[in-house]
């Protein structure tokens, strides 16, 4: 069992407002893309809630703006098989009056970084300096956020 490296909240379907289709599906695709280069089962890597063990941040190269931050990021703990825990969050969609951002072009842009840093970018490119992954046999929980 690894110690807690990285966190990465996941959706929790409760009451939720119900907006965008072509939006959600888009996620899911985005989603499920990430999964297969990295091996990893994450539920949504597009929350915009990630935490990271301070050593593991500070030397990651993070060349990535505005929702290219989400795919690089999770990408580079891949690299590093890094134990990455999700806990549940509560979401509430905006629409574009409301402040929504995200247009048809940052998904392009998303799943072109998907492909670069999983796989035309090294480890050793993504770290300054290689942070030590700690591997416990009891590691410290930390409690899910209650909605």
């Amino acid at each position: 069992m690894h110690a807690h490296d990285a966190f990465h909240r996941f959706l929790v379907r409760k009451a939720t407002r119900v907006l965008y289709f072509y939006h959600f599906l888009a996620n899911k695709c985005l989603t499920f893309l990430s999964n297969l280069l990295t091996n990893f089962n994450m539920t949504d890597i597009e929350t915009g809630y990630k935490a990271f063990r301070g050593d593991i941040i500070r030397n990651m190269t993070i060349v990535s703006s505005r929702f290219g931050f989400e795919v690089e990021v999770t990408a580079k703990i891949a690299k590093l098989n890094a134990a990455i825990y999700e806990v549940p969050i509560s979401y509430y969609g905006r629409t574009y009056d409301e402040g929504k951002k995200i247009t048809f072009k940052d998904g392009l842009v998303a799943i072109w970084l998907v492909i670069r840093f999983n796989l035309f970018c090294s480890l050793r490119a993504s770290f300054r300096e290689l942070p030590e992954i700690r591997r416990g046999s009891n590691p410290r929980a930390i409690p899910p956020a209650r909605s």
